[in-house]
């Protein structure tokens, strides 16, 4: 995947944009239901930007317990959408699936437990091979690439079953303290 650099589109981050794929960020509120709002206002307005479309052209469905739809005048793409305290994210994939996750970097004390139950033996070594200072970032890269590409494979958070979604993965930039990562 190329990259493409952060611009603003007043309140929206654009993250990535490349390739059918965007990605977008806006500052997240609370509580989590006007976040949500938000960041579906956010994708329409963004979308019709980039497609050069009119916003009521654009539509978000949500279904409980199915991901995340986007029509663009009827025709469907993939979309996903993610949430930390100060950031919410979403991303559009005008050919296929997409997963974005977004994390606030921070020390986890059982760290160990939760690579190796969740991100299988290898990013656990890794992480115990990675110093200590650098080890937080790591592991929120590493917990966001694993959330991302599931939600891509439209597969629910499980633990390690030793195969990961096929996908491309991509660090997005976003500032300290956060990570995220774009799957598709």
């Amino acid at each position: 995947m190329p990259g493409g650099a952060a611009a603003q589109l007043m309140d929206i981050t654009v993250l990535w944009s490349a390739d059918g794929v965007l990605a977008i960020g806006i500052a997240a509120v609370l509580p989590r239901a006007e976040a949500r709002l938000r960041i579906r206002a956010a994708v329409r307005e963004a979308a019709a930007r980039w497609l050069n479309l009119s916003s009521e052209a654009i539509s978000v469905e949500s279904t409980p317990g199915a991901p995340p739809r986007l029509l663009l005048a009827g025709r469907p793409a993939g979309l996903s959408f993610s949430h930390d305290d100060g950031w919410s994210l979403a991303a559009v994939h005008l050919h296929g699936a997409v997963g974005i996750d977004v994390m606030r970097v921070q020390d986890i004390p059982d760290w160990q437990q939760v690579a190796r139950d969740y991100l299988g033996p290898q990013v656990a070594e890794a992480l115990a091979a990675c110093p200590a200072d650098r080890r937080p970032l790591a592991l929120a890269q590493a917990w966001t690439a694993r959330e991302a590409a599931l939600k891509c494979a439209g597969l629910p958070l499980a633990e390690w079953d030793g195969a990961a979604p096929a996908c491309r993965l991509q660090l997005l930039s976003l500032p300290a303290p956060y990570a995220a990562t774009l799957a598709c």
